[in-house]
């Protein structure tokens, strides 16, 4: 049957994203080889090739990565995934629907060649590809898929059970079709979720050893295979000269290198000493004081090592101080935005990192996604009704704006602003602290895992001690640190939230009310917000474009509302170093680089 026929949104670029000028939702897709979240996909059925790939890329040669932490598991899918090897997933594992970097959420048939759905997307259908390959050279069938699916449902990661969990039914009319019944969720983002979806062979996974970590080489479809493993140091991928997808548009020009390897530093200074060695060959640079005077080295001056500056159309995200509420201490919203007013980011930018940050100020900070700085429309206010409380007046108007300073690192109103605050919620200062009503001083502890998270969690400690507050830093080994993080034992710490231009269900692990007590949900906050859940629920249902964005900015009001983050910075622009020998296509994709980007699209030039 022929792809689905609708309107195909006129593209256009502004601010760095990719906005549809008519967003007209499709009302099907029957027999589609690619599906899209809101209006149609980019690419005609016919594609070629990946617009940000070059088909005719070399092909060969080796490739050395460099990753930060360790590991002690090469399964990224069950609750102990916490220390799986990165690298993985796309390279090994490989999803029934891929997606695209150049457009918001657009998944294209890859295990799975095309998909039907209704216009309420109420079912959903996986027609298999069948050609498709695990690396043992067995073919990739329906009971695979739904063994997957069920093997996930029940131990899988939080956010998957969650999700799968909602699901009516599974069934396979033949060995290469899965339909699942989606009945009742309302939830228009579940055909995309289940795209996402890996597929593990069933007859070589144990479903009774899947919690255990293992450290065998897994059999998947993707296009390297496992050839070493240094427990917790290395990992060498090959590729796999079988690979069934090799010659599919949607792989053309990827997957170059015939041989990566992975090393994993448990220091990042570590590691960009065996940068600047060519132990690696890529680095994507977040540090800007690094950035601006740590690559005055010969083998930039000479060549050998590129620096080059990417733009990303990417929302920036979030990325800070987390409270955890769980604790009484942070349970008062007063508390968190007093001590948010105490990190002094203008002079920790002036004297840490040269000014190259900018403060984010929104969970979808530099996109069209962001609330700050634009008053609620009609629509974000139809949609917060029902939760009056729920938004802060000026944050509903637009007009609210995070703590400035003079950058002098003295000025006082902060102090000024946060103890009035703190006043009202009970404490004041005694003795030098700061202390409750029943006389117990205001301590506690940020949790870090390397040096750089240390230096900033010290710079805000000493702040905090202006107002009375004692926050002690504590550095712990990357291991200790994921154990705690998913065990929710820490006071405070570091947390970083991507933001993707089609943000949807992830959204429900890292702040609905359900994952605040699953265990390794990225809801490090434990937040609990019936407001919350609605906007995520306006997300999902969210059936044009205008619709969807008024969802994503009232959400973003809730989340600034609570105060659940000490926001940090952003930059506007990636930071890339790789060397000479490598190559990129003209076009990179519209949403930037990833840890990933050379293993994907990138290739060695002839020696």
């Amino acid at each position: 049957m022929p792809a689905h026929s609708c309107l195909r949104p006129l593209l256009a670029i502004a601010g760095g994203l990719l906005l549809a000028a008519a967003p007209l939702a499709c009302a099907l897709a029957v027999d589609a080889p690619s599906i899209a979240m809101h209006g149609a996909p980019a690419l005609p059925a016919d594609f070629s090739h990946l617009p940000y790939t070059n088909p005719e890329a070399l092909k060969g040669g080796k490739l050395a990565m460099c990753y930060l932490g360790t590991f002690d598991s090469l399964n990224p899918f069950n609750l102990k995934a916490g220390s799986t090897a990165q690298g993985l997933n796309t390279n090994v594992f490989e999803t029934l629907m891929t997606r695209s970097l150049d457009e918001p959420f657009t998944l294209y048939g890859l295990i799975a060649r095309s998909i039907d759905t209704d216009a309420a997307r109420d079912e959903v259908t996986f027609h298999l590809d069948p050609q498709a390959r695990f690396s043992d050279g067995s073919a990739v069938t329906a009971d695979d898929v739904i063994f997957t699916f069920n093997l996930l449902k029940q131990k899988g990661r939080p956010q998957q059970r969650a999700a799968f969990s909602l699901i009516k039914s599974v069934d396979s009319p033949d060995p290469l079709t899965v339909h699942f019944d989606l009945r009742g969720l309302n939830d228009r983002e579940m055909p995309m979720t289940l795209g996402l979806m890996p597929v593990l062979p069933k007859n070589h996974v144990d479903p009774k050893a899947f919690d255990d970590t293992s450290l065998a080489p897994p059999i998947a479809t993707g296009p390297y295979r496992v050839a070493s493993v240094v427990p917790g140091q290395r990992l060498t991928l090959q590729k796999n000269p079988d690979y069934w997808a090799k010659d599919k548009p949607i792989r053309r020009g990827m997957f170059n290198v015939d041989t990566v390897t992975i090393d994993y530093y448990r220091d990042a200074n570590g590691m960009f000493e065996a940068f600047k060695a060519g132990l690696c060959d890529y680095r994507l640079e977040t540090d800007p004081t690094r950035w601006t005077t740590g690559y005055d080295i010969p083998a930039v001056r000479d060549g050998r090592i590129i620096k080059e500056t990417v733009h990303s159309g990417l929302p920036k995200g979030m990325e800070g101080f987390a409270f955890n509420t769980r604790r009484p201490i942070f349970a008062d919203v007063l508390v968190r935005e007093a001590l948010g007013d105490m990190f002094d980011f203008e002079w920790i930018d002036a004297v840490l990192f040269n000014g190259l940050y900018r403060r984010t100020d929104s969970f979808f900070a530099d996109s069209d996604l962001a609330s700050t700085g634009r008053p609620a429309d009609a629509a974000e206010r139809s949609l917060l009704a029902p939760f009056p409380q729920a938004v802060r007046p000026d944050i509903l108007a637009g007009t609210w704006r995070q703590m400035t300073t003079d950058g002098s690192g003295r000025d006082r109103r902060p102090a000024q602003a946060a103890l009035a605050l703190l006043k009202q919620a009970g404490y004041d200062i005694h003795d030098g602290l700061l202390v409750s009503r029943a006389g117990e001083p205001f301590s506690f502890e940020i949790m870090v895992t390397n040096r750089s998270q240390e230096r900033l969690a010290l710079a805000y400690s000493e702040s905090l001690a202006r107002i009375g507050v004692v926050a002690h830093v504590r550095s712990v080994d990357e291991v200790q640190y994921q154990r705690r993080r998913q065990a929710f034992d820490f006071d405070m710490m570091f947390g970083t939230w991507t933001a993707s231009p089609s943000p949807g269900a992830e959204q429900r692990s890292r702040w609905g009310s359900a994952s605040a007590a699953q265990e390794a949900s990225f809801n490090l906050a434990g937040a609990r917000s019936p407001a919350i859940d609605a906007m995520i629920a306006a997300m999902l249902s969210a059936t044009s474009q205008d619709d969807f964005v008024a969802a994503v900015r009232a959400y973003d009001r809730v989340l600034l509302s609570g105060f659940y983050i000490i926001p940090l910075y952003h930059s506007a622009d990636q930071w890339v170093a790789y060397s000479a020998m490598l190559r990129h296509p003209e076009h990179l994709p519209l949403f930037g680089l990833s840890n990933t980007s050379p293993i994907e699209y990138w290739w060695r030039k002839a020696p």
